[in-house]
């Protein structure tokens, strides 16, 4: 999974979304969206291990979340498909004007254009993305840290926190269970260990005893 989180927004307010990964990521989200400013603009934030593209024109903003191992190319192109087909399927008043509830079935239009570019992407694409690669390297590069108060570092901390804190959960059951796994194996090959010196005791005393181990006969 390389495009986790995809969205439409106008101004601080999403349209139409969609997300692929199980991790709740709407308060970053949510951040960076408040922070763009009315302009048209292009960027990429990056957080933890994740950058955030967005193309911000006439007051939309087109954004996707990726891993950072995906890089900007394909991302970019990928907003630019997204930028398309919204406007393909909304004229610029409605887009402005309408109500935010009336976008919600294109997040199944995003959702379907993930699944193109998670899976296989078309090669157009790929060779859009290599023509593009001059313009999207002039696109700046933010941390979002650079962009939060002090309050809202805190509220993404908690958030990264609760998520490093289900981990590390994680870990420890798996921690227990490889070492019930490993007490119960050592148990069997005591077991064995104890079977075998007993077997090898009647055999080196039957050798000399007989089978029934009547030695004083």
């Amino acid at each position: 999974m390389v495009l986790i989180i995809a969205s439409v927004s106008r101004g601080a307010t999403i349209l139409a979304e969609h997300s692929t990964g199980r991790r709740d990521f709407s308060q970053a989200v949510h951040t960076i969206l408040s922070k763009i400013p009315p302009n048209d603009s292009k960027l990429t934030y990056v957080w933890e291990s994740y950058l955030f593209h967005y193309v911000s024109e006439r007051g939309l903003t087109f954004l996707v979340m990726a891993d950072d191992s995906l890089g900007r190319r394909m991302p970019f192109t990928f907003l630019g498909d997204l930028q398309r087909s919204f406007d393909s399927s909304y004229d610029g008043t409605y887009a402005q004007t309408a109500d935010p509830s009336s976008f919600a079935p294109f997040g199944d239009e995003i959702a379907k254009m993930m699944d193109k570019y998670n899976t296989a992407p078309p090669p157009d694409a790929l060779a859009q993305a290599q023509n593009e690669l001059a313009q999207v390297k002039d696109i700046m590069v933010h941390n979002v840290e650079q962009i939060l108060s002090r309050g809202e570092r805190i509220e993404l901390l908690v958030d990264k926190t609760d998520h490093l804190s289900g981990q590390a959960h994680a870990f420890r059951r798996g921690a227990r269970q490889v070492r019930r796994e490993q007490f119960w194996r050592n148990q069997k090959i005591l077991a064995i260990g104890i079977f075998a010196g007993l077997l090898f005791l009647y055999l080196f005393i039957a050798s000399f005893c007989g089978l029934g181990l009547h030695c004083g006969a």
